[in-house]
Order: structure tokens, then sequence, then C-alpha cells
């Protein structure tokens, strides 16, 4: 048995030799400079990975959203690599139907959750597609980036958004979208139907009319669901003139790559006459 046990260690010994695979001695620093948020939103699973990449040369620190930019550059002079550039990404809600322009058709009562809410007929709302206002995407935000305004709509705060993806996850009615920062033309609503069919149910709907569509470069817009679908991979000029003509305001120019809804959302409710 003794010596059994002595050819199975030897066998084992040269094995670990023969096999054992070298680990970068940059690996364990690099990944001390990364937050340390483990939130996926570089496109890795956690920091780890990351790193691992980051070593192998196979992707530029800028891909880290959460670190700042004395970070990424502290981790591309130790690495001895160019910072590189990744445009930022935000989270977006494709619903601007707050309590104010949406209808109700019931009261919800039960547990706080959007996800719950669902689950009961779809939530309060008369229109089963927009956001029940519960707020799963505040909780499920590590980054503290959203916070539910007086409408029981969601408000993204920009400068905090990683587009980490949590949100998306989140919410049971899949209205949270994560887009890079310069796409300032934006449709705040996710109901396929159209006319007054979605109106009588939100003041500040897409009733489907094409007028975006048509005042756009031709093909920038396409209209699939009665919803206004943009094509920036076209690559066709994009201006806020696609907005002027919407009778309800659902389709929105960013100004400036910035956006906030809240804001929106209160022009919206001057704008339009309300629904009760």
């Amino acid at each position: 048995m003794t010596g059994l046990g002595l050819f199975f260690g030897i066998i084992l010994a040269v094995a670990y030799r023969l096999l054992r695979v070298e680990e970068d001695p940059r690996l364990a620093r690099t990944e001390e400079l990364l937050p340390g948020s483990n939130c996926g939103a570089c496109g890795e699973p956690g920091c780890l990975p990351f790193a691992q990449r980051l070593v192998r040369g196979e992707v530029p620190p800028s891909q880290c959203t959460v670190a700042s930019s004395d970070e990424i550059d502290e981790i591309a002079d130790f690495l001895g690599v160019d910072a590189g550039e990744t445009e930022k990404r935000v989270a977006r809600l494709r619903c601007a139907g707050g309590k104010a322009e949406a209808f109700q058709i019931a009261e919800y009562d039960g547990f706080e959750s959007c996800r719950a809410a669902a689950v009961v007929s779809g939530g309060g709302k008369g229109c089963s597609w927009g956001c029940l206002g519960l707020a799963d995407c505040e909780v499920a935000c590590d980054f503290d980036a959203i916070q539910m305004n007086a409408d029981g709509l969601p408000v993204v705060a920009i400068d905090k958004c990683t587009a980490c993806g949590d949100c998306v996850e989140a919410c049971p009615k899949d209205l949270f979208e994560l887009l890079p920062l310069s796409q300032k033309l934006y449709v705040q609503c996710n109901n396929p139907l159209a006319g007054e069919s979605v109106t009588v149910l939100c003041s500040v709907g897409c009733d489907g009319c094409a007028k975006c569509a048509a005042d756009a470069a031709p093909g920038l817009i396409e209209m699939k669901n009665a919803l206004p679908l943009i094509h920036y991979e076209l690559g066709l000029p994009v201006t806020p003139r696609a907005t002027a003509r919407c009778p309800t305001g659902a389709i929105q120019w960013l100004e400036g790559g910035q956006f906030n809804e809240e804001e929106s959302q209160s022009e919206n409710r001057q704008r339009y006459a309300p629904l009760h």
C-alpha cells in the first residue's frame, strides 16, 4: 500500500509540473485596481474574468463602465496599454405613462413588487404593457442610479448608471434597455396597439400615426407593431425633426444625450390633455 501511494504521488507531482498553467503576475494587481462590483456591465460575469482579459490584451480598460476615468488611466498605466474609448451606455425606460397619464383599471393591494403585481392580471394599469411603478428596478440597482418619482415612474440618474443590466433583468414588463448615450431620438412607449386604442389607456402613448417616420430621414424610422423602430445602424442623419408632429409626445429628443425622465413627463402633462 505504501508503494502504491508513493507511485500515485509521483504521478500527481509530475502531472502538476507538466500541466500547470502559469498565472500572469499582473493579474492580482489588475483585479485590485478594478471596482470589485462584479456587476457584469463589461460583458464578463465578474471582475476577475475581466481582469484576465485585460492582462491578455483582449479588451481595453475603458470597457469597465463602473471605474472612474482616473481608475481606468491607472489600470492602463499599470498594464502599459491604451485606455481606449468606450461609449457610455445607460438604461432607458420604454414608458412615460405614470399615474397622471395612464388609466388605472384597478388598485393593486399586495406584496410591493412589480413581478408580483404582474402575476395578478398584469397589474392595475389599463395599458398592460406599461410600467407598474412598484420599484423592482430601484431595488435591483446596486448603484443608486434609479429613483421612483411622484408619478410612479423610475428616473435614471445618467451619471450613476453603469449599464450593468440589473434593471433590465428585474423588470417583468421588459421595459428597460441599455443604449448608447449618443442615441438621442427615443420612443417612450411599448404599447403595440394603435389609434384611440392606445390614447384611451395612456395620454402619452404612441398612437402609431407614423408622422415621425415621415418627418425623419427616409429609412431611419420603420413602423413595426404600430411603434417607431429607429435604425441607428444605417448611419442616417438623426435630428429632432422626427418629434415635431408627434401628437402625444411619445417620441422624444434627448438633448445633448442627457435625459431627465421626470422633466420630460412633466412637459408631457402640460402639453397634452389628461385622461381623467
